[in-house]
């Protein structure tokens, strides 16, 4: 249960997701693709602002920038590219046009045949109440996502549906979840990112509404045989909370010891 190394790379790689979605009519936000600081502040001239700068590999949720202008841009891409802040994950950056709308995290699980899209959730990246301060791994969540249109017949059309037609034709063998970062505006959708996991924080809020044996949905992508099992979900909704240590998303102190868990009601720690 789980993708190929090659379908991890829809994760693992900023740029070649783009490249999938782009060969494969996926909804996505315009892109340039740039291996050098310099190359970089060149390609700043097709874009608007604000611009979003990130990085191609993985950063914990810390690779992706929206910048305000031009100084902005520049002073993150130097500090990707040149000082080094992420490691290697930001020897290769996307630069992407700004989307504008609201976002929704829809997690599917596929088997290579057939996919089956979870329940919604809506996740709150931004660390401060109120959606201030710098984006982080996410504070929380609720799921269903209380935005969101009824648009699956749309979203099976532009994205699911050319999503497995993409791993048909470039022979990835993809067994396992694909959480698909999308952005909605006018009931229209474009992906964001993809990843090759059960995303978090979004899977407390949305396990916790499933009706069905998980081991048995899981069993049935290992052995794709994903269409002939029925996922069930609860009509309840749920909001989970993140606690991170003060400092977050930057340098904070970590071992603290929790406490207090003996009197927690009511609730799921």
């Amino acid at each position: 249960f789980g993708p190929t190394r090659v379908a991890a790379t829809l994760e693992g790689s900023k740029a070649f997701s783009k490249d999938f979605m782009a060969r494969h009519n996926i909804p996505t936000a315009k892109y340039v693709e740039v291996h050098s600081y310099e190359e970089a502040v060149e390609a700043l001239v097709h874009f608007t602002y604000p611009v979003v700068v990130k990085a191609d590999g993985l950063a914990a949720g810390k690779g992706v920038v929206i910048c305000e202008d031009e100084q902005m841009a520049k002073d993150t891409l130097k500090e990707m590219m040149v000082d080094g802040s992420l490691g290697s994950a930001g020897n290769t950056i996307v630069l992407e046009e700004f989307l504008t709308g609201f976002e929704c995290s829809l997690l599917c699980f596929v088997d290579g045949d057939t996919i089956v899209p979870m329940v919604s959730a809506k996740d709150h990246k931004q660390v401060y109440d109120g959606n201030k301060g710098p984006n982080t791994g996410g504070m929380g969540t609720v799921s269903p996502n209380p935005f969101l249109p009824d648009m699956d017949e749309v979203l099976k059309r532009d994205i699911l549906d050319p999503f497995m037609e993409g791993l048909k034709k470039d022979n990835m063998d993809y067994r396992g979840v694909v959480f698909i970062g999308l952005m909605i505006e006018n009931e229209q959708a474009k992906v964001l990112e993809f990843n090759v996991r059960f995303g978090d924080p979004e899977t407390q809020s949305i396990l916790l509404r499933l009706d069905s044996d998980l081991f048995d949905i899981m069993y049935a992508v290992s052995t794709k045989t994903l269409k002939d099992v029925e996922v069930k979900w609860k009509e309840e909704h749920v909001a989970c909370l993140v606690l991170a240590s003060a400092g977050y998303p930057g340098s904070y102190e970590k071992g603290k010891v929790i406490t207090g868990l003996d009197a927690v009601e009511d609730v799921i720690v």
